[in-house]
């Protein structure tokens, strides 16, 4: 068993998760790597030294370049503000060390790009947070769809809802200001992503998007929303299937709306985040009067769920899919292979996102480019 010092650079609402993802993973999952919380970072020294101290780290940087440059810093955790994803991510990697960056890879294309090619040229292991698509229901549902269990896929309808703005009296705040902190910059990556990894690659789309609250008010007064409140679009897989793809931060009522529908030739299957430890599988089999959607609870016999429960039904939540995320870095880190999804696959979310406001503002279909 070999100890690994992380650093890790921001403490906010990721970082907390992921600062308790690495403090039990190893009790968790057994790993080979047992992390060591050996630096934190944040916006300001009295800061780092606020979450050292609630996280149990054993010290506090002043800077996230002094925590990238120490020696003790093995691996290095991105949860900050993803304009500074990649000034960050550069640098540990120029220092040769792994990289965690948390979802989106970047504030731009230009930054994904920047991330992936400096990754590529060190061969250095390398990951990017989409915590949702590892709950160990949505990892049996790609099971399913790799044995064939409903088919041939004819369609697939995703979204990401969720209401923390859809009230129209709430202050303005950081999300309502600048393209990254948008519905499309900031909720969307999860469900695209979502949408690649069990479907596949995305073509062509045609995107829409729309500022819903359009003033809202700040410190002096009302102030100017300028990025957009929800956005959709129909798109078309590589492989033909046809889908459409939602996202919202003002859909009333919605707290975890990360949900998918999935019709294939022999089947359907749908799942929703807010009951994320249930799948629901439809088999079109047997007499049609006793046809019928099963809902299907997680269990032991599920991925990754018997490594934190015995229990089949008892189920996992949030915080689980943050120590899986750990793991599968532990993982990348110690045997050198890579594991999904690697900064490259969020590069395709970030290529999906950018067609998608390209479309949004010419009211065209566009083909999506890949290397």
């Amino acid at each position: 068993m070999t100890e690994i010092g992380i650093g890790l650079i921001g403490g906010g609402y990721m970082g907390k998760a992921h600062a308790v993802a690495m403090a039990s993973v190893g009790a968790v999952f057994d790993t080979g790597l047992r992390p060591r919380l050996e630096m934190i970072a944040a916006g300001s020294a009295a800061s780092a030294d606020r979450y050292r101290a609630a996280y149990g780290f054993a010290r506090a940087a002043a800077s996230w370049q002094d925590l990238v440059a120490d020696p003790l810093v093995e691996a290095v955790m991105i949860a900050a503000p993803q304009a500074t994803h990649r000034n960050i991510a550069l640098a540990a990697l120029a220092a040769g060390k792994p990289v965690f960056c948390e979802k989106p890879l970047g504030a731009s294309l230009a930054d994904a790009q920047a991330m992936v090619a400096a990754a590529d040229a060190t061969g250095l292991p390398n990951m990017i947070g989409f915590n949702y698509v590892r709950t160990p229901a949505t990892q049996f549902v790609r099971q399913l769809l790799a044995d064939g269990a409903i088919g041939d896929v004819t369609w697939f309808r995703g979204e990401h809802t969720e209401d923390f703005l859809a009230d129209p009296e709430m202050p303005a705040n950081w999300r309502c200001h600048g393209r990254p902190n948008g519905c499309l910059g900031d909720l969307a990556p999860h469900m695209i992503n979502c949408a690649l990894a069990l479907i596949g690659p995305i073509s062509e789309l045609s995107a829409r998007a729309e500022t819903v609250h359009r003033t809202r008010q700040g410190a002096t007064g009302p102030v100017l929303v300028d990025n957009d409140d929800q956005a959709q679009m129909m798109v078309r897989f590589a492989s033909g299937v046809m889908g459409h793809l939602y996202f919202s931060r003002v859909a009333t009522g919605r707290k975890m709306g990360y949900a998918y529908e999935i019709h294939g030739t022999k089947g359907s299957i749908r799942f929703d985040q807010e009951d994320q430890n249930a799948v629901w599988l439809y088999r079109a089999e047997g007499p049609e009067a006793t046809r019928g959607f099963t809902r299907i609870l997680t269990g032991p016999a599920h991925p990754d769920y018997a490594c934190f429960c015995q229990g089949p039904g008892h189920g996992t939540g949030y915080q689980d899919q943050i120590i899986i995320e750990a793991r599968d870095f532990l993982r990348a880190i110690e045997t050198g292979e890579p594991v999904w999804p690697r900064f490259r696959d969020g590069l395709a979310v970030a290529r999906v996102i950018d067609t998608a406001f390209v479309s949004a503002s010419d009211g065209r279909w566009q083909l999506v480019p890949y290397d």
